[in-house]
């Protein structure tokens, strides 16, 4: 009943977008860490995969490891639909055989789309092509593109209402998380709540503490000053 797509940069940043004819999809299927790696469970959603797919990537196992060994414990994996990328290499991705057609992925280099209860397969080869043609953009920017583009070719075959955003940057908290939980144009409303995170929310969020800067900054006239700055590289 959704779409995903993972992706990895060359900062070391994850990202997932996802997309789906269901109320808050960005809820429990998205998973992301530090370092470690991004994940979306979907069809019939297993939300245990979470937490012990990133737990066992953080362990050092492979993205293939990590995807037979969830599926291989779970009697309902034939209704499943799984996909995990890792610090490093090719993503990993079960479709059960009894998803909701159309159903199916794609693995890219640093990054792989899936998805079930789709119009058809140009839903995830419009997607990937899209996330591919914008390369010049941020990863962020990327991914809706990409989102954007897997909707225009028939997306969620029953429709639209939820719609999500993660960005996992460097520290451990999200560098950016947005979720669109009951919409009619939910990828359209991520567009625009992601504009809107560029006015003063990401340039802010790079003010806080963190794993570099136990304090963070506290001069609001530098805070400022750092905005400012922002914009004015985004605009050069």
């Amino acid at each position: 009943m959704t779409w995903s797509i993972l992706a990895r940069d060359d900062h070391g940043r994850f990202g997932v977008a996802i997309a789906s004819r269901f109320f808050a999809v960005g809820a429990l299927c998205v998973h992301t860490r530090r370092g470690v790696g991004a994940l979306a469970t979907q069809a019939l959603m297993n939300p245990l995969y979470g937490r012990a797919g990133i737990e066992r990537l953080a362990r050092g196992e492979s993205p293939g490891e990590v995807v037979a060994e969830l599926t291989r414990a779970d009697p309902g994996r034939a209704q499943r639909q799984l996909h995990v990328l890792g610090a490093s290499g090719a993503a990993a991705v079960h479709t059960g055989e009894a998803c909701v057609d159309w159903c199916g992925h794609l693995v890219r280099a640093d990054f792989s789309v899936a998805g079930n209860m789709l119009a058809g397969a140009q839903v995830l080869r419009a997607t990937a092509d899209a996330f591919v043609a914008a390369a010049a953009l941020p990863l962020a920017e990327r991914l809706i593109e990409a989102m954007a583009a897997g909707e225009a070719a028939g997306g969620d075959k029953r429709g639209r209402q939820s719609a999500a955003l993660r960005i996992q940057g460097d520290e451990d908290h999200a560098e950016l998380d947005l979720r669109v939980d009951d919409h009619a144009e939910p990828i359209a409303e991520l567009r625009r709540l992601h504009a809107v995170s560029l006015q003063r929310f990401q340039p802010f969020v790079a003010c806080l503490a963190g794993r570099h800067d136990p304090v963070g900054e506290l001069d609001r006239a530098r805070i400022e000053a750092r905005i400012e700055a922002f914009h004015a590289a985004r605009a050069a």
